[in-house]
């Protein structure tokens, strides 16, 4: 007897989240997958890609009016803006299309998944309650995650499909072309540092490199966002996803120096976005050296990592409420990053 296939939508399927949840359903047997982007892809054997501007709900009408056969939808599209009152209207216009069309029309639907962050807890704002738990109250708006949320919220009542909000902290993948990829910033930044003879240093804040931090890796991830999507206990609740183990850049960062066979040297803070911009031509040099696969505008996140790295606070959340409900899976950071560099190095996107 034929087992009945789930069919995911996930809604932003080239970032770093999207792109590796899409990579983990495609292993498993019982998902049929549509990926949505901005950017087309080519189609793979379970993938069907679909270029869509969801910011734009005639064309949301046209390119997803069609899609009656989804099960579940993994919502990880985001649209960046200078302010973060300005990251309000676009997010939750995209959001509002993507339902708008799907919702109504997906007879079977029994999940939507909201991907967030800690910016629901106020970490970009400035030093904030730690560990942070999905309990804790929020934060003076705009804030685009709550705004979503509480949208969702309201769309599931009287509904049959559940929801779910994951909570990651910073994201460790090897997706290029996204703007806030830690793991691929630190990558570019060792070669094009190991490329002009100097040691690595950490760019940051002092205060930076002195306190405790926390990562999400990919996959680790991806496992997590199907494992809330599809288990009764995990519905309509939202979920902090960490790696399990906290660490300071200044006793991690001279290992990150040692896999590129680099010295490290004490930190000097600089702008990374100001610093780098003039370095194309040393990641040309080494892109055609090494037969890499990218352009340098394709593997730059700097003004991510100038954010990140300005964290003079505690950075952390309480990841156990997923633990006691079922979802067991840990990665050592160190670790994760290793494996990633290795993984960059085999895709040829570093050298």
């Amino acid at each position: 007897m034929k087992t009945r296939k789930n069919t995911a939508l996930v809604v932003g399927a080239n970032g770093v989240i999207g792109n590796n949840l899409i990579d983990y359903l495609e292993k498993t047997e019982e998902w049929e997958i549509i990926g949505l982007s901005r950017r087309t892809n080519a189609d793979r054997n379970k993938v069907r890609f679909i270029a869509v501007d969801l910011l734009d709900i005639a064309d949301c009408i046209k390119k997803l009016g069609s899609l009656d056969s989804v099960t579940h939808i993994y919502y990880v599209a985001y649209q960046d803006r200078p302010t973060w009152a300005e990251l309000v209207e676009p997010n939750m216009r995209m959001l509002s299309n993507v339902l708008t069309v799907v919702e109504p029309i997906a007879g079977n639907l029994q999940h939507i998944s909201l991907m967030q962050g800690y910016k629901v807890y106020g970490a970009h704002l400035g030093p904030f309650k730690t560990p942070a738990k999905e309990s804790d109250a929020g934060h003076m708006p705009p804030e685009f995650n709550t705004s979503q949320q509480q949208y969702l919220e309201q769309l599931q009542k009287g509904k049959k499909w559940t929801w779910s909000a994951i909570r990651p902290s910073v994201v460790g993948g090897t997706a290029p072309n996204n703007p806030m990829n830690l793991a691929l910033l630190i990558a570019v930044y060792a070669s094009i540092s190991k490329e002009l003879g100097i040691p690595l240093r950490f760019p940051g804040k002092i205060g930076a490199f002195q306190t405790l931090m926390e990562m999400t890796d990919s996959t680790l991830l991806a496992k997590a966002t199907v494992w809330a999507s599809t288990n009764p206990q995990a519905a309509n609740q939202a979920f902090n996803i960490n790696n399990g183990d906290l660490f300071r850049w200044k006793e991690l960062w001279p290992k990150l120096a040692a896999y590129f066979d680099m010295q490290s040297a004490d930190p000097i803070p600089l702008s990374l976005e100001t610093m780098m911009a003039d370095k194309e031509p040393v990641w040309q040099k080494l892109k055609e050296e090494h037969a890499l696969s990218y352009n340098y505008a394709q593997v730059s996140a700097w003004p991510f990592g100038d954010f990140v790295f300005s964290w003079d606070y505690d950075f952390f959340a309480d990841g156990t409420k997923a633990r006691r409900l079922g979802f067991h899976e840990f990665i050592d950071t160190e670790q994760m990053f290793y494996q990633l560099f290795d993984e960059m190095r085999e895709k040829r996107i570093i050298p």
